[in-house]
This record gives structure tokens, C-alpha cells and sequence, in this order.
């Protein structure tokens, strides 16, 4: 299909009439007739009424206007796309992710790939509440969540296991607990002020009610408690894997149940074609993750 056939559609159905449409491209009246002409029949259907004077969209126009728009999106995108990459990465990119996966993964790759993208800006925003994207500028979203069909545009990166843990400490003085319903006679740290936590046993879900002392809305605050010795905690392995590296915390493992699998996804904005930034900075992060 000729895109200039498809870009004269499209600009007539935003001026309004085919001679402004014409005026706009710098083509002549009969020029724009012949492509649009040209674009209907390859189409098989008529797609607008046109008059001298006033042009209106068919059904069958309605219908591939938005397809229309699309393939021209797609055409520009994939010139900028060639443009940076013969010229290099320019601009901003906005990003935003949880605050410990910002802190713990995120920044400390940062240096990496400015270095490789010189003529590049990035902005970090780092919150544990869901940023509207499309409100915020946000090119993506790195989020953490259970192993599902998300209705977002998502790519999943990586999974990210849970791990329970505690403390030396805190196992000299209470022991570990070794079944899921062990966990209600321990301290078991919340976080997010939650009441319960999810495990898989014998392949189907199960929440388990915790209780404890001790809660807060920040897992940095809920790593130090438990290195402390206040209790148990149920943390992502990418950020206690060198607590439990080093021996600070131990992994408590119960035999009859896991905590729950959960994935890293990147989440876009819109499903049409991604920059070339998002594409590079994306690309990296799960390489690093998968490393």
C-alpha cells in the first residue's frame, strides 16, 4: 500500500476538503484525487464523499482511518529510528520503577548505559504507588507482579522469586518455623500494612494470615528490621541476595509450601512501535537481571 496514498487520506479527513488536503502537501487538486482514487480502489470501498467544496468519512473510511494513522505513526517512528541510529540516542527518557528495585538495579546501571548513549537523558521517578503513564510522560514502567496476562503492553523479563528470611539472631531465639502454619506463632514483618501472605502449596495458591509487632511501608525498612532480629521477613531475592550471600540473613525454608512466584515486566504506554531508547534501555536491564 503507497503511503502517500494513505497520508493524503488522512490529511483530507483533517482539513476537511481535498484542496486543503492538496495545499497542505504541496500537490495539486487533480494529484490528490488520482492518489485517493488510487488508495480506494486498492481498498475496495469508498472511503469519503467529496464535493468542490466539503468532504465527509464513510463507514468503510471510519473504520480505516485509525489503521491508517497507524501506518504513518510506524513510518515516522522507524525514520527516527534509523536517524538515531546512524546519528545516536537523543533526548529524554523517563522511567519509573519501585523505590528499592530503582535503588537496588536500576541506578547502578545507569552509568553503563549513559556512557554507551552520550547524547542521552534519563529520569528516574521512583515510587512504590502505580504512575499513570500516559499522564506522567513515562516511556516505561518496571514493575514486579504475579505471573500473568496483564492487559497493559508488557514484556516480562525475568522471574523474581521470593525468599522467607531471618536473622541468626532471631532463629537462636525462636527456631525457624518449618510448615506454613508454623508462620502464626512467629513475628513475621508486614509490609504495605498487609495481613497475609501468599505460598503456593501442592500447586494452588494459599494466604497465610501473619501477625508481628513490626510493620512498615518500605522494604528498605523491612530489610533492617530483619537483620535486626525483629522477625521474618518475605522479600524478593534480588534485593536479600547479598544479605544471604554473606550470612547477615539466613533463608527460612518451610517443607510443605513456597512463597508465591512473581515476574519483572517492563510496561509500555501504548502498543505502538517502541523507540529505540526504551527498546536499548529494556534490552539491558534483562541482561543484567538474566545475569
Amino acid at each position: 500500500m503507497n503511503l502517500d496514498d494513505v497520508e493524503l487520506l488522512v490529511e483530507a479527513v483533517r482539513a476537511g476538503s481535498m484542496a486543503e488536503a492538496a495545499r497542505r502537501l504541496g500537490i495539486t487538486p487533480m494529484m490528490a484525487s488520482r492518489r485517493l482514487a488510487a488508495l480506494e480502489g486498492e481498498t475496495g470501498a469508498r472511503l469519503v464523499h467529496r464535493t468542490t467544496r466539503a468532504l465527509s468519512v464513510t463507514a468503510e473510511g471510519e473504520a480505516f482511518l485509525p489503521h491508517a494513522e497507524a501506518m504513518l505513526e510506524q513510518q515516522a517512528a522507524a525514520m527516527a529510528e534509523l536517524q538515531q541510529s546512524a546519528k545516536g540516542l537523543k533526548g529524554q527518557l523517563r522511567i519509573t520503577a519501585s523505590a528499592a528495585f530503582g535503588r537496588k538495579v536500576v541506578a547502578p546501571m545507569m552509568a553503563d548505559f549513559l556512557d554507551r548513549h552520550p547524547g542521552l537523558h534519563v529520569d528516574l521517578l521512583l515510587s512504590d504507588d502505580l504512575v499513570d503513564l500516559v499522564s506522567q510522560g513515562i516511556d516505561v514502567a518496571i514493575r514486579i507482579a504475579k505471573l500473568r496476562d496483564n492487559r497493559l503492553v508488557a514484556r516480562r523479563l525475568a522471574d523474581s522469586p521470593r525468599r522467607l528470611c531471618a536473622s541468626p539472631s532471631y532463629i537462636d531465639r525462636h527456631g525457624a518455623p518449618r510448615r506454613l502454619a508454623d508462620l502464626a506463632n512467629h513475628e513475621c514483618l508486614a509490609a504495605g500494612g498487609a495481613t497475609h501472605w501468599t505460598f503456593t502449596q501442592d500447586g494452588r495458591q494459599r494466604r497465610q494470615k501473619i501477625g508481628g509487632r513490626f510493620a512498615a511501608n518500605s522494604i528498605e525498612a523491612i530489610h533492617q528490621a530483619c537483620v535486626g532480629g525483629l522477625g521474618i521477613a518475605n522479600l524478593s531475592h534480588w534485593y536479600v541476595e547479598p544479605a544471604l550471600f554473606d550470612g547477615t540473613l539466613q533463608t527460612v525454608t518451610l517443607r510443605d509450601a513456597k512463597p508465591e512466584q512473581l515476574a519483572i515486566w517492563a510496561v509500555y504506554p501504548t502498543a505502538r512501535q517502541l523507540p529505540l531508547k526504551v527498546r536499548l534501555f529494556v534490552d539491558m536491564l534483562e541482561d543484567r537481571l538474566r545475569a
